[in-house]
């Protein structure tokens, strides 16, 4: 060589400055990893700290009664799935309000994968669904769990120190993974509905298509849960049961499910008067999920929101009940990672219309509670002097939920969290608005304005997933418990 220099000579040089390049690396980056570690567990401590203010022990066991429906959730990895099934990525995704061929689906997957937003739709192609249901149970790593947004908040609450009324008809296997504290109103059937949770993580790549956070996009084709076929059972057990809470969920499934005229009209009536039958004093929640069928929106704002004194509900749901308070259309695809202060003014806005609009109605009741659960961050509002308590511990215990529920474990590991949740965060987007520290030794942040309490907790995000689905349900469950 012209240089004279030994080829092997070079590699060794090349080796000794990449070794001292990574070992440079380490060395700067080490005191910010630090920093970053020692944020989060204070941080978590805190949370904690926080969650712990309310001594559950000391207290009676509360009586939730929750309905309706359930069924048995068959977990898989999503791109997996449509993959075994050869399905092919749809290069113009679409939403659709319900799937009927193996097009359809490819279309409304990759038009909810890429920005990572939950999604859940009735899929009218009992062929189409048998075989996703087959390739599911043949799938390496599928998992089968508890489902149903009233049978999971069920089991939440129940684990939480609740005695729990259910409304909804299962199966005797589906039934043995309900808790000792869970009576069931219903009566049982052989065959339970199933549900196909389509996992995905983020940078999950289907196609020509990225998620860019993990989810999940859930198909059914129920048999019994649109129907409120437990609401008859669920109503005879209801006034002897006096219940401290009623829950109502699970009204998604009626989403574009195709009922015989005036039949889902009828459900929502004898549901509106088993709402209207419950005492004044019993707090009533409804929990909201994806709906996109806006005839069967505008029957709920008539028939059972009003009746509801507590809304939960996450991102992609609080600006379409919203657009539809307004006179607006269904909201299919919102921001899945918005500021917290635009999910703060949404709520604000959410809030006047629906006291404003129960003034004048029989019946109704006064909305005093709202609970936004994202992805970074929990926030609620409650009405000052309303019998919701202990709202900060309640806003903590909901955040930690969140990481507990979606690792899989109820003990949470910092090193498989992350905080996306801004140093600081503006009350509203108005100019001027003020800004709020997020403080690691007080991470829960509460004030006052109007008539009510607002407070915002960050949400340790759990970076090695274990299943998302259920975990809105599970969140929201969390959060009633310490106010009832």
């Amino acid at each position: 060589m012209a240089n004279g220099r030994n080829p092997s000579s070079l590699v060794r040089y090349g080796t000794v400055v990449s070794v001292l390049v990574v070992l440079l690396a380490l060395w700067y980056r080490s005191p910010v990893q630090n920093s970053l570690d020692q944020r989060l567990d204070t941080v978590l401590t805190s949370l904690l700290r926080a969650e712990s203010k309310v001594d559950t022990d000391s207290f009676r066991r509360r009586k939730v009664a929750i309905g309706f429906g359930g069924c048995v959730d068959i977990i898989v990895d999503g791109v997996k799935l449509l993959n075994e099934i050869g399905l092919k990525p749809s290069k113009t995704p679409f939403h659709h309000d319900c799937i009927e061929s193996r097009e359809q689906l490819s279309q409304s997957f990759a038009y909810f994968f890429p920005p990572g937003a939950a999604s859940e739709r009735f899929l009218s192609n009992d062929t189409l669904f048998n075989e996703l249901v087959e390739a599911s149970r043949g799938l390496h790593g599928n998992r089968w769990a508890l489902g149903g947004n009233a049978a999971v908040m069920a089991n939440r609450l129940a684990s939480e120190g609740c005695d729990v009324l259910l409304g909804g008809r299962f199966s005797s296997e589906v039934t043995e993974v309900l808790s000792d504290h869970v009576t069931v109103a219903g009566k049982p059937v052989e065959d339970p509905d199933i549900h196909l949770i389509l996992e995905y993580p983020t940078g999950a790549k289907w196609g020509e298509y990225v998620s860019r956070r993990a989810n999940r996009y859930i198909v059914h084709s129920d048999d019994h849960n649109p129907l409120l076929d437990s609401l008859e059972d669920f109503e005879e057990q209801l006034q002897s049961f006096r219940p401290d809470l009623l829950v109502i969920g699970g009204l998604q499934m009626m989403d574009n499910f195709p009922f015989e005229k005036g039949v889902r009209e009828a459900r929502l009536e004898h549901l509106n008067a088993l709402m209207l039958s419950v005492d004044e004093a019993t707090g009533v929640h409804f929990e909201m999920a994806s709906f996109v069928d806006k005839e069967l929106m505008q029957a709920l704002l008539s028939r059972v929101v009003p009746h509801a004194s507590s809304l939960g509900m996450n991102e992609q749901e609080l600006p379409n009940l919203l657009s539809l308070l307004k006179g607006g259309n269904v909201t299919v695809l919102s921001d899945p990672n918005p500021r917290v202060a635009t999910v703060l003014d949404q709520m604000r806005e959410l809030y006047r219309l629906l006291s404003t609009e129960r003034r004048g109605q029989a019946g109704g009741r006064r909305l005093t509670r709202l609970h936004v659960h994202t992805l970074a961050f929990q926030a609620i509002i409650v009405t000052t002097g309303s019998p919701w308590k202990n709202t900060m511990s309640a806003t903590a215990k909901a955040s930690l939920t969140a990481n507990r529920h979606v690792c899989g474990s109820p003990d949470i590991n910092p090193s498989k969290a992350k905080l996306i949740m801004d140093d600081s965060f503006s009350i509203s987007r108005q100019e001027g608005s003020q800004r709020m520290p997020l403080l690691e030794t007080k991470p829960v942040t509460c004030w006052e304005e109007a008539d009510y309490e607002v407070c915002v907790a960050p949400v340790l995000v759990c970076t090695d997933v274990y299943q998302t689905a259920g975990g809105g349900d599970n969140v929201s469950a969390a959060g009633l418990v310490l106010q009832i």
